[in-house]
């Protein structure tokens, strides 16, 4: 039965393949939107340019509350939580 499936579903081959392939890239592209490692790099960035003087107090508030949500965000979604 399972020869006979197969042979039944041939022409479904390609979509199948399709299917897999958007599958890995959507995973893919999960895994690198929820890396925490660019805004952690980011945010150590952000405090040099402030200790340089290249950027104000204000901009770096604003910029590292911006950071710290996308953290937060990056965390509930590794521990399973809808944010």
């Amino acid at each position: 039965m399972g020869l006979l499936t197969q042979l039944a579903t041939l022409p479904l081959a390609p979509v199948r393949g399709v299917a897999w392939v958007m599958e890995r890239v959507v995973e893919a592209a999960e895994n690198e939107y929820y890396d925490p490692a660019p805004v952690e790099r980011e945010l150590a960035a952000l405090e040099r340019a402030l200790v340089a003087g290249d950027i104000d107090e204000e901009t770096f508030d604003r910029r590292e509350d911006e950071l710290l949500d996308r953290l937060d965000e990056i965390r509930a979604h590794a521990q399973g939580v809808d944010t």
